[in-house]
């Protein structure tokens, strides 16, 4: 009786303790929401496997002033890498997979760019941010391309350092992980997680896409800031196809048993699901990140395996953010301190997740509470006197009065990336012209030279994003180039030839035989459609499509030729272009 007397009156300071320690808690919430703007957010706070905190704050649908409650579902973005890593994990522990064993031991077709690196990539590799390749983001960002594609993309994507040698954040890599994470489990990505980590652990309201998302009775829209600073309602992104670096939508019921389940070790109501070795590897840094320290209450920052590793006024600090169109979650734990923390908000970018979870550690430990909204607030108000500064200054790198090097309309056309995939371009009249790339739409105004720039827009990701046309030696459109990260190599899309020129109908009259001064030069049409030069004494040339009629002979930079035709349509002459002169012959 007086060991349960012991217990009670333990629980009992535990939550007046509790309770104290969040006083006025809800209120400083409230009030920071309406300061940025943020709709709404759902926050849990474990302490020694106790929820103390578990709660809505504003609203889910806005229009529709329906709140946010304990069991809205907000997608949690990159929070889900920590998910992928847990699966990989369970994998581990059923002796399926060694995180040192290459990946294409496990997976035969895996390939990346280079043949060092696809040879010694590993699983730690994958969850660890050292793979030497940068983001990459827009080949996958808005694409409607299924995971497989993608996955057999990855040999197309550019390194920019050598394998571990440097923190660059990849969420194709993860994407491998979670792809590998099926294959090793007889299914998917998805299925995995559900039968290792959702399952055990009870998270019964957790989906991977959208559309499951949208089957539930309570769950959150998304929303943006405008460039007004005006709170706007967007569409759902999906993430179907990279769904293990970021697709889980859950709410702070379910995360805080995850929470719970990573503070305890790896175990769940007495059940081991994960080693606590491998629990102890997520939260052990792997990777230095680069970073400027602002504030003196942070440490400096690692990246761990799907955990952010750092200090915070001298406690050590595991985390993960997520942040997606319309969402921005966190994750964050202190584990010698035994607390946990879960943050969902329902607009992109804030800072609230922070704000909020440095407030509650400040609380239970003890501290005095920094300031930190108005650190923050102060932060975006000297970064944007600085922007407006340079604006009034008129400081900008475009060069005036100068002029296209080609009709608008030549511009127009498909381009294509063998990662990226295509981009097509119209003219749009005047010295404006259109872009598709993926799911996004946007102008396209003209800048200087054969640069053109979209729009500001803070609703489209390609906002200020300059393109550059490249010719070729002949002086045809043959490429552009689009700068997608700041640091790494532009990626070039080459221009698609029209797709008459890859038909049967359009080729066919074009073969045959051609009078060069004293020399035949056979033209021949070969069953795939490709057309084939033979000159005396030199090798066959395949002939590759540019525009018209106009073809590049493969392997020759410089040399190109193309078909005449009369008045009739009928084919008569084909003209030599090449660095040492220009040559017609005349058909047979």
């Amino acid at each position: 009786m007086n060991i349960r007397r012991a217990i009670l009156v333990s629980l009992f300071l535990l939550f007046t303790q509790s309770f104290s320690q969040l006083s006025g808690f809800d209120s400083f919430v409230e009030k920071e929401l309406t300061a940025w703007k943020v709709p709404g957010a759902a926050i849990a706070i474990i302490k020694d496997g106790k929820v103390i905190l578990m709660k809505g704050y504003g609203f889910a649908d806005v229009n529709n002033k329906r709140p946010v409650t304990t069991k809205t579902a907000f997608p949690i973005a990159s929070v889900t890498k920590s998910f992928t890593v847990s699966t990989l994990a369970v994998l581990a522990k059923q002796g399926k997979l060694d995180w040192k064993t290459p990946v294409r031991e496990y997976l035969p077709d895996f390939r990346l760019y280079d043949e060092t690196l696809t040879a010694h990539i590993t699983p730690r590799d994958l969850v660890t941010h050292r793979s030497g390749l940068p983001r990459h983001d827009m080949a996958w960002y808005n694409s409607s391309l299924p995971r497989e594609e993608l996955y057999q993309r990855l040999r197309y994507l550019e390194p920019s350092e050598d394998i571990r040698t440097a923190y660059q954040y990849n969420n194709f890599m993860f994407m491998t992980a979670g792809y590998l994470a099926g294959k090793l489990s007889g299914g998917t990505w998805e299925q995995a997680v559900a039968k290792y980590i959702l399952t055990p652990v009870g998270m019964s309201s957790t989906t991977f896409t959208i559309a499951d998302l949208k089957k539930l009775p309570d769950y959150s829209l998304p929303y943006q800031k405008d460039d007004n600073d005006e709170v706007k309602e967007i569409g759902f992104q999906q993430l179907d196809a990279m769904g293990p670096t970021g697709s889980i939508n859950s709410n702070v019921e379910d995360m805080v048993k995850y929470v719970a389940m990573h503070l305890n070790n790896g175990k769940h109501a007495d059940k081991e699901i994960l080693l606590s070795s491998d629990v102890e590897q997520m939260r052990t840094p792997q990777m230095v990140i680069h970073s400027a320290m602002r504030y003196p209450e942070l440490g400096h920052t690692q990246y761990g395996m799907g955990f952010v590793i750092t200090t915070y006024r001298g406690h050590k600090l595991v985390h993960h953010a997520g942040n997606m169109d319309g969402f921005a979650s966190l994750v964050s734990m202190m584990p010698r301190e035994n607390i946990g923390i879960v943050i969902l908000t329902n607009l992109d970018g804030n800072p609230l997740r922070m704000i909020f979870s440095y407030n509650i550690y400040d609380r239970f430990l003890g501290l005095n509470q920094i300031g930190w909204s108005k650190r923050f607030m102060d932060a975006e108000a000297k970064d944007k006197a600085t922007e407006d500064d340079a604006k009034k200054q008129g400081l900008t790198a475009k060069r005036p009065g100068t002029r296209p090097s080609h009709t608008i309309d030549e511009y127009a056309g498909e381009y294509e990336h063998p990662a990226y995939g295509a981009v097509a371009i119209e003219s749009a009249g005047g010295d404006s012209l259109r872009m598709t790339f993926h799911d996004f739409k946007t102008a396209l105004h003209h800048f200087h030279y054969d640069v053109f720039e979209t729009p500001q827009n803070k609703l489209n990701r390609l906002e200020r994003t300059k393109v550059m046309f490249n010719s070729d030696w002949d002086g045809e459109v043959s490429s552009l180039s689009i700068s997608m990260q700041s640091g790494v190599k532009d990626i070039v899309f080459a221009r698609v030839p029209e797709k008459v020129m890859k038909s049967r109908e359009f080729l066919q009259p074009l073969a045959g035989q051609y009078d060069l001064g004293s020399s035949v030069v056979s033209v021949m049409l070969r069953d795939d459609n490709v057309l084939v030069m033979s000159i005396p004494g030199q090798s066959p040339y395949e002939l590759l499509p540019v525009r018209g009629a106009k073809f590049n002979l493969k392997g020759m930079s410089g040399y190109s030729v193309e078909f005449k035709r009369n008045q009739s349509g009928v084919v008569t002459d084909v003209a030599f272009y090449q660095p040492d002169g220009n040559y017609v012959a005349k058909r047979r």
